[in-house]
């Protein structure tokens, strides 16, 4: 199933590729994008959870719109801009830096430690690092170019457009350092909005409810972002084209069916199992380009993102092996309630999608807060004072 969602996924970059190309606003897609997936997902949350969903707060729905903001308009403009400006493979690559990134937000938010004395920590941190190296390898270094297929369909052929985008083709300097920079920016962007879902999962564990409600508060703020920045309305217009199947695409079938896919397989194997998956999708996207947008292979993007998905593949162990040991530490209700916490920030990353990339799959920071540790500890010393002084 997992296999078959990367495929999925891996159509994404080449619509926002061949939409950039064809010199359709970005912006206006990833617009229509959140409404496809906001009518897709909103009929599955009132049907399938009528009966579970919890009060809705004003906290509730104030950390709905800062996912929505960060984690979907915010982070999808930015990534979609990346891509036009560099290739669907850089882009691919450089998702996979989030859980590094998000490791480091939480950091700086003290809600993780760095816990330099254990094997977990240190795998973690060492995982950062080569996720940041092979992000600047990938930027800095070209190398020889690789030539893996003999035969390239390349449907950007005869259908440049330089109204507002650039193809990867004719890149300037200004795009090669403009390119990463929205990358990045748009793996910050995501990361944080993490962070927000960790905090909104413990309090409205809904699935499809949780997904909707803030894919509604994405479609309307990248409609008010969208109606801001292009007052051509030819751009707007719905006909039998690809800019409607583009959206379609990306809102149904991206952001609604195959987040129901992801959900299946978060609840079957667990949140680590479906984040392995992600240097699948890296090669599925630099096997597509190669063969229907004629982007080139280099040595530095091999190298690099081949050390980006060894660093991710680091911190993903060193997550596992520190929510294994979590689950030993913490009373088994507790442990259940964090897990239930990973599984649904898990899912609503491939709900929102960027998306990022299109679906951009990570590990929402498993916190465990050091309450929780102090009142194992109390109650082991309740047991033994218990033990100690029966009552008669």
């Amino acid at each position: 199933m997992m296999v078959g969602v990367q495929i999925g996924l891996t159509g994404v970059n080449v619509f926002y590729k061949l939409a950039a190309n064809r010199g359709l606003s970005l912006k206006v897609l990833v617009a229509y994008r959140f409404m496809f997936a906001a009518l897709t997902v909103l009929p599955l949350a009132l049907i399938l959870e009528r009966q579970k969903r919890p009060k809705l707060t004003w906290k509730i729905v104030f950390q709905a719109f800062l996912i929505a903001l960060f984690g979907g308009s915010v982070a999808q403009n930015l990534y979609a801009e990346c891509l036009a400006l560099t290739s669907a493979t850089f882009a691919a690559a450089m998702a996979n830096l989030i859980p590094a990134i998000t490791f480091i937000l939480a950091i700086l938010f003290r809600l993780e430690k760095l816990g330099l004395n254990t094997k977990a920590g240190k795998a973690k941190v060492v995982g950062t690092f080569m996720g940041i190296g092979g992000a600047m390898l990938l930027t800095f270094y070209k190398g020889r170019g690789i030539n893996i297929w003999s035969i390239h369909l390349d449907l950007l052929k005869n259908n440049e457009h330089q109204v507002g985008h650039v193809t990867a083709s004719h890149k300037t300097l200004i795009n090669q350092i403009l390119g990463p920079l929205l990358a990045l920016a748009s793996c910050v962007s995501f990361a944080f909005s993490l962070i927000v879902q960790a905090k909104m999962s413990k309090v409205y564990p809904c699935h499809f409810s949780s997904t909707a409600l803030v894919s509604v508060m994405g479609t309307i703020q990248a409609f008010i972002y969208a109606i801001s920045m292009e007052r051509d309305w030819n751009q707007w217009k719905l006909g039998w084209n690809l800019r409607l199947l583009s959206a379609t695409y990306m809102g149904i079938v991206a952001s609604g069916l195959m987040s129901v896919c992801v959900m299946c397989c978060v609840q079957m194997r667990g949140p680590l199992f479906v984040s392995s998956f992600n240097p699948l999708f890296l090669v599925l996207v630099a096997l597509a380009g190669s063969l229907l947008l004629n982007e080139k292979l280099h040595l530095g993007s091999v190298i690099g993102a081949a050390i980006i998905v060894l660093g991710l593949c680091t911190v993903l162990w060193g997550k596992g092996k520190e929510m294994k040991r979590s689950s030993q530490l913490m009373p088994k209700k507790s442990f259940k309630e964090a897990e239930q916490t990973d599984n649904i920030a898990s899912e609503s990353i491939m709900s929102i999608n960027i998306d990022h990339s299109s679906n951009i799959m990570a590990i929402a920071p498993s916190f465990l807060p050091q309450t929780e540790l102090e009142t194992v500890d109390d109650e082991e010393v309740d047991i033994e004072s218990s033990v100690s002084n029966p009552k008669l």
